[in-house]
């Protein structure tokens, strides 16, 4: 719940402030969103760092965690990547956007877990999800019920709903590479 609030706070803070250079214009406005655009980078990246560690060990995650600027490059490609894709399989009819979307979901996951460069994250992704689309699917509707959910409840409720939804994005990602680990085809119970 900390971990929630001090995001919702920088970001609140960040936003409110380049918000005022942007309103002047010109270039100090560009330079601008090219700071807001690099502060949601790290932003989501130690978000998604803080993620993990909690889900893989509660007892020993702080707020320190957050702090996660370690491959930056990496990540913004892969998120650059993986949003050019999303949009190109919108585009062609929804359907391909959201396919592509469940399979190489959990790339910018795997930039940040196993430091790996754009191209081979998402490659990694695809191999990972692949066969578990239907059930991701779900996942991802789920999810987007419990954040209505807690929007319906002013708001408030997505202090509840966000780092829930997170970890279950986590989980599934674990549960998805110890799979793919898993060679001798024996269901692992996650």
């Amino acid at each position: 719940m900390e971990a929630t609030l001090l995001y919702l706070a920088i970001i609140f803070a960040v936003e409110s402030l380049l918000n005022v250079v942007i309103n002047y214009g010109g270039v100090l406005a560009f330079i601008a969103l090219l700071a807001r655009f690099a502060v949601q980078m790290w932003i989501s990246m130690g978000v998604l760092s803080f993620a993990l560690k909690a889900h893989d060990d509660i007892e020993h995650v702080s707020l320190t965690d957050l702090w996660h600027p370690r491959p930056f490059w990496k990540y913004t490609g892969t998120s650059i990547l993986f949003g050019i894709i999303f949009l190109v399989g919108l585009v062609l009819v929804v359907i391909p956007g959201i396919i592509w979307g469940i399979m190489f979901g959990f790339a910018v996951y795997l930039t940040i877990d196993k430091n790996m460069w754009p191209v081979e994250a998402l490659k990694e992704s695809k191999r990972i999800t692949y066969g578990y689309k239907w059930e991701l699917l779900l996942l991802g509707i789920f999810s987007a019920l419990i954040a209505v959910l807690g929007l319906i409840c002013l708001g408030v409720g997505l202090l509840v709903a966000y780092p829930v939804l997170i970890l279950a994005n986590v989980h599934a990602y674990r549960t998805l590479e110890a799979r793919s680990k898993n060679s001798s085809g024996a269901t692992v119970i996650a």
